[in-house]
C-alpha cells in the first residue's frame, strides 16, 4: 500500500518553504541595504590589473601576464586604484604621468 499524503499537508509544507525562502531573501536584502555604499566595484576583475594613459587620465584593464600596450603605463607602487571612488581612484582622475614617468596634474578635460 503507497501513503500518499493528504492535500492539506502539502499546502502546509509548501507554506513552510515558501516562508524559509522569504525569510532567506529578506535578510539578503537587509544585508545590502546594511551595507550600503562600502561595497564599490573593483577597478578590474580577477586576473587583471589597470593600467593609466600616459599623459592622460584614461585607464583599462590588462590580463595578469600581459605587457602593458603602448601608450599605457602601470600605475606607480602604492598608489595603484583598487576599487572605484577609493583614495588612488580619485587621485588618478586628476593626475597622470609623463612620457618620462613623473607625476603631473592634468589639465581640466585631458
Amino acid at each position: 500500500m503507497t501513503f500518499l499524503p493528504r492535500p492539506a499537508a502539502r499546502v502546509r509544507r509548501a507554506r513552510g518553504l515558501g516562508a524559509v525562502a522569504a525569510a532567506l531573501l529578506a535578510g539578503s536584502f537587509a544585508a545590502v541595504a546594511l551595507t550600503g555604499c562600502s561595497i564599490r566595484d573593483s577597478i578590474c576583475g580577477n586576473g587583471e590589473y589597470p593600467a593609466m594613459t600616459i599623459g592622460g587620465t584614461g585607464s583599462q584593464c590588462v590580463k595578469n601576464g600581459e605587457e602593458v600596450p603602448e601608450g599605457y603605463a602601470r600605475y606607480p607602487e602604492g598608489k595603484v586604484p583598487q576599487k572605484v571612488d577609493d583614495k588612488w581612484d580619485v587621485y588618478w582622475r586628476t593626475h597622470t604621468v609623463d612620457k618620462d614617468g613623473a607625476i603631473v596634474e592634468v589639465a581640466d578635460g585631458e
